[in-house]
């Protein structure tokens, strides 16, 4: 197993080989939601912000242009997305850090960095647009490539472990917990039985032919299909919750921290963890008791305005969540 964080930061980075830059110029990500994550941190003390999943950069860009005074640590578990992000981060020198490093040992980077406490933090949640546009990553359904879906290459197993190797139950409860599909069954048996399944074209086709023609009026099937094996592969929901708690102790009297889910269960995890914090008698108050150290910034979750949708498909599952603490704990 490969090691989960890899403390490179930008200071004493060598520049990558012309392939590697060639993947910075082309790797393309909207960020979502930008002005309303500005705007949460816009209050926030002076101090580091964790970009729990960096990518591409592109909210810490602009977070670092907007407020002079803080600085960024990115964490990412994909070698493309870092090279993108350690080139556009370049500019602002020891202001920001890029490290290897999946969100779930948040902690012990921190530690490793020298920093006990945070003036924020953010999780944007799912999958970039460049790993979806890249086909040899094999999180498209709409292209062809190898079954893959690791957010990190170098470590774990691939959607094609998964798909199989595990039982036709196994398989079913995956699609049903992380996809939403109510004909998990049926789909976990029409894969089972067209084993071996090694590419995303030979998946997606398996999906849709086992998908009632009357399901396939709202959008392609297989999407749900290669949204839940995306998550399991890369246990997106298993760490969530740990990842979130970590990030959470380390925050500063007056720090804040922002969540950006795509999928119900990530939004409900976020929902959990936060209201845990809170822990408010009546969940339709963000105002805390008296004794309470964290205060929601909103009650439930933002979504993106008409426009950005319009703009930016990805935007439009988008659900933000936003937490502030108020008082260190007590003694």
């Amino acid at each position: 197993m490969a090691e989960l964080c890899d403390s490179r930061s930008l200071e004493g980075f060598e520049p990558p080989v012309v392939e590697s830059w060639e993947i910075a110029m082309t790797f393309e990500h909207i960020p979502v939601m930008v002005d309303e994550i500005l705007s949460i941190f816009d209050d926030v003390p002076p101090g580091v912000v964790l970009d729990a999943t960096l990518g591409g950069a592109g909210h810490s860009v602009a977070l670092l242009e907007r407020r002079p005074e803080l600085g960024i640590v990115g964490l990412d578990q994909d070698d493309d997305a870092l090279v993108a992000a350690r080139a556009r981060l370049e500019p602002f020198g020891d202001r920001a850090q890029a490290q290897k490093c999946r969100f779930d040992q948040l902690g012990a980077e921190l530690d490793k960095l020298g920093h006990d406490q945070i003036s924020g933090f953010l999780f944007d949640l799912g999958v970039s647009s460049h790993q979806i546009d890249t086909g040899e990553r094999g999180f498209s359904y709409r292209t062809d490539g190898p079954l893959d879906m690791r957010m990190d290459q170098s470590a774990g197993r691939t959607a094609a472990d998964v798909v199989n190797i595990v039982d036709d139950r196994e398989l079913a409860d995956i699609l049903r917990n992380y996809g939403d599909e109510k004909h998990a069954m049926r789909i976990a048996k029409a894969i089972v039985a067209a084993r071996p399944v090694t590419t995303t074209s030979q998946l997606a086709d398996i999906v849709r032919d086992a998908t009632p023609a009357r399901d396939k009026r709202r959008g392609d099937p297989s999407k749900r299909t290669f949204q839940a094996l995306r998550i399991e592969v890369n246990e997106e929901l298993s760490i969530l919750e740990s990842a979130l708690d970590a990030a959470l102790d380390r925050l500063c009297v007056g720090g804040r921290g922002a969540v950006l889910a795509y999928h119900s269960g990530e939004d409900r995890i976020v929902k959990q963890t936060f209201r845990a914090r809170v822990d408010v008698d009546d969940h339709r108050s963000p105002v805390p008791l008296n004794n309470e150290e964290f205060s929601l910034l909103w009650n439930g979750s933002k979504k993106p305005r008409d426009d950005e949708n319009n703009e930016n498909r990805r935007a439009t599952s988008a659900r933000l969540r936003g937490i502030e603490r108020v008082k260190v704990a007590a003694a």
